[in-house]
C-alpha cells in the first residue's frame, strides 16, 4: 500500500512538474498581449521590445513575467530621444492570474529591473520628454473600464541603472549613474512605510562649470508614503557622501506644480574625521586610527517649491575651528585648519543662489596656506572673485596626507594670487572685465615615475596679467634632457571654464633634448617606429599655439641632429612645421609640412629639402628614404634633394602608412663612388653583364627623378655613363622591396667577347671603327635580396654580325657599280644621228646592261 502511494505521489509531482514547464508557454502568447495593450492604450511614444517570457519557478509560487529590452522613443518635439530603456523587467503576480480573462486586470505584486537608462529632458521651451500619456478623453474613458494591468506591489528593485536630468533652458545636467535601488513596502494601503536602500554616482554641470563629478552616495531610509497626498517623509535614515554621514528630517511632496520641499540635515557629529569623509576614498584611503582634533559641521536646510521657474530656499552652512589631523604611520600632521563655507539661496530663483569660502587655511610644519572665494550670479553670468597666498612644501604632503603616488615629491611651491571675472567677459574676451595680479612659482621640483624617469624643475614662474599668463622662466631637466621655456598663454579661463581655445606663444631652448625623454612607457622611440598607446592619437583640439624652439643637439634613438630649429604651430587638431632645419649626415636637412588628426585617418603633407647629405647615411638610417631607394645604401657621396610626399599616418602611432605615400623625389648625385659588395643586386647585375666594373660607374652630377603611389616607386630613366658604354635606367620598385627594372646599355663591339672579337679580327681598323655601337637590354626583376637577371647578349653578337655582313655587301656593290661603269665606256661607240643608227644603238645598250647585270648577281653568288 506504502508503495502505491508513494507511486501515485511521485506520477502526481511529475505532473505538477511538468505543468509547471508546460503552463508559461500556453500563456505566453496572452502575457504578450496584455503588456502590448497596456503600453500602447497608456503612452503617445514609440515602444518596443524584443520578447516577454513566463516562468513559475523563479519565485516560486508567485509567477514572473520577463520583458527583454524595452525601449520607449519620443515623438515629436523630442523625436528620436531616448526616454527609457530596460535592459530586463520583471513583474512578479499570483498565479491564479494567468487565468483571469483578455478584460480582467492583472494584479503585479513586485518589479525588478536591470540595466536600465531614464533620459529626462527639458527643452529651452521648458517642455518635458516624459509626458507621454494619452491625452485624449475616449482614451480616458477607456482606460477607466478596462486596466489590463493594475499595481498592487510590493517590492521593487533595480539594478545598474542611470539616471539623466538635462535642461537646456537653464543648463543643468545631472547624471546618476551605477544606480542601485530596492524598497520593500505594502502599496496596497494609501498610507505605508517603505523601506529602502540605495547607492549610486553623482556628476552635476551648470552652464559648462562642474560641480559634482562621480561623487559617491548612499541612502538606507524608511520613507513614510501618503500615496493619497504624494507626501514622502523621511523618518530613520543613514546617508552618506563619499563618505560624510548625514541625517535627513522632513518632507518631499509632489504637488501640481511641481515639488515642495521641507528638509533639514547635520552631520550626526563634529568630528573632524567627518570632512576627511567628505573626500572620495581613492584619494583619502581609510580613515581607521585617523587622530584628529577640532571640528567639523554640515548643517543645512531647503524649504520652497521647486517648479519650473523656482527653487526651494536654501543654506548649507561648512565649518570647522582650529582643527588638525594625522594620520597613522605618517610622520607628520596638519594643523591650524579653518574652513568657513556658506551656500545660499534666499528667494528662491536659481541664479540668485551664492558660495561664499570666506576662509580655507591650513597649516604643515611652518608652511601656511590661505584662500578664499566668492561665487554669484551662477546661472546667468557667474562672477568669481577669489584669492591664493602662502608656501607648500610639496615634499611634506606625502608625509601629512595618504597620496597615492610611487615616488616621493620634493619642491616648494608659492602663490600670491588674485583674481576676478566674470563668464560673459570671459567669452568675449573683454580683458578690462578681469582683474589678475600676482605671481605662482614652483623651486627645487622633483618627480620620479614608474619607470624611473625624473623630472627636475629647477625654477618655474608665472605672473598672473588681466588678458594673458605669463610664463616669465621655465628651467627643467630629465634624462638626457634639458629645457627652458618661457611664453605667454592667453584665454586660460575661457579654455578652463567655457571649453574655448587654449591659445599661447612659446619660446624653447635646449642644448641637448633626448626624444626618449618625453616618451609614455612602452616600446621606445627608434626612427622606425615611436612607441605604441593603446588608443588613437590626437592632437588636441582645444590647443592653438606656436613654439619657436632651437636645441643645439636632438637625439632620436640612432641619430644625432645638431643645431636643430624651427617654428611649430598647433591648431585645429593640425600641426604645421615651418622652417625646421637641422645638421646631421654631413650636410642639411630642411623641412616644412603639417600632420593632422581632425579625421579619422589622420595624414600628412611634408616637403623635405637635403643638401650635401652623406648618401649612405642618409638611405640606411633613415628608414623612409630606405624604403624609396634601397640601393642608394652603397653609393658613397653627397646628395642635394627635394622631396614632396603626403598620404596617412597610423591613428595609434602616427607613424607613415607606406601604402597611402604619394609624392616625388628629385635628386643630384654629387663625388659619388659605388661600393656593390654589399649589394645583391649589383653583384648579380656584374655576373650578368662582365664587362661592367660597378665599382668604377661613374655617377657625378647625376640627376634623377623618382615618383611614389600606392606603395610602388616609379623611377624615371636617366643616364648613366661608363667610360665609352651608355646605359639608360628605368623602372619601378615597391616598398615591399619588389622591382621591375630596364637597363638599356650602348656598347661597342669590342666588349661583345671572342665571338665578336673574331668578326673584328677580319675586318680592317678603319671598317671596325665604322660600325655602330649594339643595344643591348638587361631586365631585373625579383626583390632586392634575391634579385633575377636576364639579358639579351646572343642577339647582340647578332646584330654585330648582321652590320659586318652589310658592311661587305656594300663595299662589294661599290666595286660591281665601278665595274659597270668601265663596261659601259668600252661598248660605247660614236653613231650617226640618224634613225637607223639611234635603233642599233639601243639594241647595245640593252646587251651592255644585260651584262652588268649578270656581272654583279655573280659576285654576289661568290661572296655567298
Amino acid at each position: 500500500m506504502l508503495k502505491k502511494i508513494l507511486k501515485i505521489t511521485a506520477i502526481v509531482l511529475v505532473v505538477i512538474v511538468a505543468a509547471l514547464f508546460a503552463i508559461p508557454y500556453f500563456f505566453k502568447d496572452q502575457i504578450k498581449a496584455k503588456i502590448a495593450e497596456a503600453i500602447n492604450e497608456s503612452v503617445d511614444a514609440k515602444v518596443s521590445f524584443a520578447d516577454a517570457d513566463l516562468s513559475l519557478f523563479r519565485n516560486f509560487p508567485n509567477a514572473t513575467v520577463g520583458i527583454e529590452k524595452l525601449v520607449i522613443i519620443n515623438k515629436a518635439p523630442f523625436e528620436g530621444d531616448t526616454l527609457v530603456s530596460l535592459g530586463e523587467l520583471n513583474l512578479k503576480m499570483s498565479i491564479k492570474e494567468l487565468f483571469k480573462g483578455k478584460d480582467e486586470p492583472l494584479s503585479i505584486q513586485g518589479i525588478s529591473s536591470t540595466n536600465g537608462l531614464i533620459n529626462i529632458i527639458f527643452n529651452k521651451d521648458g517642455v518635458g520628454n516624459f509626458d507621454i500619456a494619452l491625452k485624449d478623453k475616449e482614451k480616458t474613458e477607456k482606460d477607466d473600464k478596462s486596466k489590463p494591468l493594475s499595481l498592487k506591489i510590493q517590492n521593487y528593485k533595480i539594478e545598474n541603472f542611470t539616471f539623466r536630468y538635462i535642461d537646456q533652458g537653464s543648463k543643468i545636467k545631472m547624471v546618476i549613474d551605477s544606480l542601485n535601488h530596492e524598497g520593500t513596502g505594502d502599496f496596497t494601503n494609501s498610507k505605508l512605510d517603505l523601506t529602502t536602500k540605495s547607492t549610486a554616482k553623482v556628476s552635476l554641470d551648470m552652464d559648462k562649470i562642474n560641480y559634482m563629478k562621480n561623487v559617491k552616495l548612499t541612502l538606507d531610509a524608511v520613507l513614510g508614503i501618503d500615496l493619497e497626498q504624494s507626501k514622502y517623509t523621511f523618518k530613520e535614515n543613514k546617508a552618506l557622501i563619499n563618505q560624510l554621514p548625514l541625517e535627513f528630517d522632513g518632507y518631499i511632496q509632489m504637488v501640481e506644480a511641481g515639488q515642495n520641499y521641507d528638509l533639514k540635515f547635520k552631520t550626526p557629529t563634529s568630528s573632524f574625521t567627518n570632512f576627511l569623509g567628505l573626500i572620495p576614498s581613492a584619494y583619502s584611503s581609510s580613515l581607521d586610527g585617523v587622530k584628529t582634533t577640532g571640528d567639523f559641521t554640515v548643517v543645512g536646510f531647503a524649504k520652497g517649491q521647486l517648479t519650473d521657474t523656482t527653487v526651494p530656499k536654501f543654506n548649507i552652512a561648512i565649518a570647522s575651528n582650529n582643527a588638525s589631523f594625522q594620520y597613522p604611520n605618517l610622520p607628520k600632521s596638519v594643523q591650524n585648519i579653518v574652513i568657513d563655507t556658506k551656500i545660499i539661496n534666499e528667494t528662491g530663483i536659481l541664479n540668485d543662489t551664492y558660495v561664499n569660502l570666506d576662509k580655507l587655511s591650513f597649516r604643515i610644519d611652518q608652511d601656511v596656506f590661505n584662500a578664499k572665494a566668492n561665487i554669484k550670479n551662477i546661472t546667468v553670468n557667474p562672477f568669481v572673485d577669489a584669492a591664493l597666498k602662502g608656501t607648500i612644501n610639496l615634499a611634506n604632503l606625502s608625509k601629512a596626507y595618504p597620496i597615492k603616488i610611487d615616488k616621493p615629491l620634493a619642491g616648494i611651491l608659492k602663490a600670491d594670487v588674485t583674481t576676478q571675472f566674470d563668464m560673459a567677459s570671459v567669452e568675449k574676451s573683454q580683458y578690462q572685465n578681469i582683474k589678475n595680479a600676482g605671481t605662482m612659482s614652483l623651486s627645487g621640483f622633483k618627480y620620479t615615475d614608474e619607470n624611473n624617469k625624473s623630472m627636475n624643475i629647477s625654477t618655474a614662474l608665472v605672473e598672473f596679467n588681466p588678458s594673458t599668463i605669463n610664463l616669465k622662466k621655465f628651467d627643467a631637466t630629465t634624462g638626457k634632457s634639458d629645457l627652458s621655456i618661457n611664453g605667454v598663454l592667453e584665454n586660460f579661463y575661457g579654455f578652463m571654464f567655457k571649453k574655448q581655445e587654449l591659445k599661447g606663444n612659446f619660446n624653447m631652448s635646449s642644448n641637448q633634448l633626448a626624444v626618449d625623454d618625453f616618451m609614455t612607457a612602452g616600446e621606445p622611440a627608434t626612427a622606425k617606429t615611436e612607441a605604441k598607446p593603446t588608443e588613437a592619437m590626437k592632437i588636441p583640439a582645444f590647443l592653438n599655439c606656436t613654439i619657436n624652439a632651437k636645441a643645439t643637439t636632438v637625439l632620436y634613438d640612432n641619430l644625432k641632429l645638431k643645431d636643430v630649429s624651427g617654428k611649430l604651430i598647433v591648431k585645429d587638431e593640425k600641426a604645421t612645421l615651418e622652417n625646421f632645419k637641422t645638421s646631421i649626415f654631413g650636410g642639411t636637412i630642411g623641412l616644412t609640412g603639417t600632420v593632422s588628426t581632425k579625421a579619422k585617418v589622420p595624414t600628412f603633407d611634408m616637403n623635405l629639402g637635403f643638401n650635401q647629405v652623406d648618401i649612405a647615411q642618409t638611405f640606411t638610417q633613415l628608414d623612409m628614404m630606405k624604403k624609396i631607394a634601397p640601393i642608394a645604401g652603397i653609393i658613397n657621396g653627397k646628395l642635394n634633394s627635394t622631396i614632396k610626399l603626403n598620404g596617412n599616418l597610423d591613428a595609434k602611432e602616427l607613424t607613415p602608412d607606406l601604402k597611402s605615400i604619394s609624392g616625388d623625389l628629385i635628386g643630384q648625385l654629387l663625388s659619388t663612388t659605388i661600393n656593390s659588395k654589399n649589394s645583391t643586386v649589383l653583384n648579380a647585375l656584374t655576373s650578368n653583364i662582365k664587362f661592367i666594373d660597378m665599382n668604377k660607374v661613374n655617377l657625378n652630377d647625376i640627376k634623377a627623378a623618382l615618383t611614389f603611389e600606392n606603395g610602388k616607386v616609379n623611377v624615371k630613366p636617366f643616364d648613366i655613363k661608363y667610360q665609352d658604354i651608355k646605359i639608360t635606367v628605368g623602372g619601378t620598385h615597391g616598398f615591399d622591396q619588389t622591382m621591375n627594372y630596364n637597363l638599356k646599355l650602348d656598347v661597342p663591339a669590342k666588349y661583345l667577347g671572342n665571338e665578336a672579337n673574331a668578326f673584328l679580327a677580319k675586318m680592317s681598323p678603319a671598317d671596325a671603327a665604322k660600325l655602330e655601337n649594339i643595344p643591348i637590354n638587361a631586365m631585373i626583376t625579383g626583390n632586392f635580396s634575391n634579385p633575377k637577371i636576364s639579358t639579351d647578349m646572343k642577339s647582340a653578337v647578332t646584330s654585330l654580325a648582321s652590320q659586318v655582313a652589310n658592311q661587305q655587301k656594300e663595299k662589294l656593290t661599290q666595286k660591281g657599280a665601278s665595274a659597270l661603269s668601265d663596261l659601259i665606256n668600252k661598248n660605247t661607240k660614236a653613231k650617226d644621228t640618224t634613225q637607223a643608227a639611234k635603233t642599233e644603238k639601243e639594241q647595245k645598250t640593252q646587251e651592255v646592261t644585260k651584262k652588268a647585270s649578270d656581272l654583279i648577281n655573280g659576285l654576289f653568288k661568290k661572296k655567298n
